[in-house]
């Protein structure tokens, strides 16, 4: 059995689980409403305020599945009360963010800046010049939101400029003069 897979999810106060035909799950919390077509072969059974993953059989592709359904759920759950978050750091000479209405605008060492507009299901914050903070409930739209942005100017290996995600470790390689 998957140990991720047989855990139960608990369901907080305020937090409302429907599934309907072919497992279509949709959770309604307090910060919003998520929706996912999930597996058809994954049985989901609610119990009060727990929902128990079940899989029919051992074959590898259930076996892989079930652990997989389960996180996707408890994500929709955590991300419908607490939400998820990303931070970024900025790390360069003269780079820097900041917010202007509903665009995030960056100077990355370009001769022009970069513009990106915040989602409607993505909100960014700008504490200071050299962090942004990627928030909203669908942890795969926060991650992607995240390596998007990274990838305007992701970090260079020898002094580490660019956009890295926060506590990220650059390895940073030595130059030509450090060979002799």
């Amino acid at each position: 059995m998957s140990r991720i897979g047989r855990a139960p999810i608990t369901l907080p106060a305020g937090v409302e689980l429907n599934v309907t035909e072919g497992n279509f799950v949709t959770v309604k919390g307090p910060k919003g409403t998520l929706s996912r077509q999930l597996a058809p072969q994954m049985t989901l059974e609610v119990e009060g305020n727990t929902l128990h993953v079940k899989r029919p059989n051992d074959e590898k592709q259930n076996r892989a599945l079930h652990g997989l359904t389960r996180t996707l759920v408890n994500d929709m759950v955590v991300g419908v009360t607490e939400g998820f978050s990303k931070t970024l750091e900025i790390q360069g000479v003269g780079y820097r963010a900041a917010k202007e209405g509903k665009n995030l605008v960056m100077n990355l060492g370009f001769s022009h800046q970069i513009i990106i507009p915040e989602t409607e299901d993505i909100q960014i914050e700008v504490p200071d010049a050299n962090h942004v903070v990627i928030k909203g409930i669908d942890k795969q739209k926060v991650g992607q939101f995240a390596a998007d942005t990274r990838k305007k100017r992701p970090p260079e290996p020898y002094k580490g400029k660019g956009i890295r995600y926060a506590g990220e470790v650059v390895r940073i390689k030595e130059g030509k003069t450090g060979a002799k």
